[in-house]
């Protein structure tokens, strides 16, 4: 059976719920977070706010310089997530329940059963009615659009779907995946994060035509991965659909011998754990959307917090910064501490945001 996948991402999702049920923000730049005059973050932009350089988990009072008639809205997670639901279950209805939900507004589709030609191209291109049929029911019924990557397996479906937002759908052929894949950065292919790219680019590869090209063994270069690495660069990706529904983690907690409020030793032991966990992101090629923090005083009272934004993050900094923000926008540290943990969760694969590529004629569907 020639393999058929689809990866489904909304369009920013939190900012369009919110254009969608308040039609007077239909063409303004929508910024869902803390307003600009009060700490906090980011936690999704609407297409015209990402033009003047608004992006998830960057500080609220940036974005307010950045887009000064920015409409600032607090999220309200009940509702994306309500939504998610009704868009997932709309899914299921079209396509069947081979689905693989990344996030909350993210899911790779299985379709090989109900998509099989006489060759691995003529099996994509029966997916591409049911693609459409998908895209335009999200449209009516949720009034929200969704970009669709069609492919052979997630790497590509999902580099597919980064080519054309907002609402598009693009396809690549078996037959083109190579040349597809070429003109890219080493950075888009699956589980390269910044200090693999690094690593790469100091034997000068820097795109993925140099590794399709590269004659030596990848494993001198970046360890036993190599092997993987090359196939992906090759454009092939045996990583099965997962239909399991389990959350996914990870998180670092340290017990202080005495209980402590001292900001700096507590700054110090945030920061460490946020370097211990986009390493462990990176190992494992993946991108969280959810930062939380969790509190234990003296008395054994634990508390946690958490924060989503709409775009993954995988840097340190990053991490570390919601991690204090979390801490100072509820005043969990008014007490002594006994602990402190940080974690992320909502895990997608690693993957750069937006592609800079031109697709030759006849490599996508538009």
């Amino acid at each position: 059976m020639h393999r058929v996948i689809l990866h489904l991402d909304m369009d920013a999702f939190y900012a369009s719920v919110e254009q969608r049920d308040d039609p007077s923000l239909k063409g303004k730049p929508v910024v869902v977070g803390a307003p600009p005059s009060q700490r906090g973050v980011v936690c999704a932009a609407s297409y015209e706010a990402r033009r003047f350089g608004v992006r998830s988990a960057m500080p609220s009072v940036t974005a307010g310089r950045l887009c000064p008639k920015g409409v600032f809205l607090r999220p309200r997670m009940d509702v994306y997530m309500a939504e998610s639901r009704e868009i997932m279950a709309l899914v299921q209805e079209l396509a069947g329940d081979q689905i693989e939900k990344m996030s909350i507004d993210e899911a790779y589709v299985d379709v090989s059963a109900v998509c099989q030609g006489a060759s691995p191209d003529e099996s994509l291109e029966q997916a591409l009615p049911l693609a459409r049929r998908i895209k335009q029911a999200i449209l009516e019924r949720r009034r929200l659009t969704a970009t669709i990557g069609v492919a052979s397996n997630k790497l590509l479906a999902k580099l597919a779907s980064d080519y054309q937002k907002p609402d598009g759908l693009t396809l690549v052929r078996e037959s083109e995946k190579r040349a597809f894949l070429r003109p890219l950065s080493v950075g888009v292919l699956y589980g390269v994060g910044p200090a693999t790219a690094q690593t790469l680019a100091s034997v000068n590869l820097h795109t993925v035509a140099d590794l399709q090209d590269y004659q030596g063994d990848l494993r001198a270069v970046v360890g036993s991965w190599g092997t993987e690495l090359k196939r992906f660069a090759l454009g092939d990706d045996d990583r099965p659909i997962n239909l399991g529904d389990e959350v996914k983690s990870i998180s670092s907690e340290n017990t202080f011998l005495q209980d402590t409020d001292d900001r700096p030793t507590l700054r110090t032991c945030l920061r460490e754990q946020a370097g211990e966990i986009a390493a462990k992101l990176e190992r494992r090629r993946l991108a969280a959307h959810t930062v939380q923090v969790k509190v234990r005083y003296g008395d054994f009272t634990t508390v946690t917090r958490q924060v989503s934004v709409d775009e993954p993050l995988a840097a340190a900094v990053e991490i570390y910064r919601l991690g204090c923000w979390l801490l100072a926008r509820d005043r969990l540290v008014h007490r002594p501490l006994r602990l402190l943990g940080l974690g992320v969760s909502g895990l997608v694969d690693l993957v750069v945001e937006q592609l800079q590529l031109q697709l030759q004629p006849g490599n996508g569907e538009r």
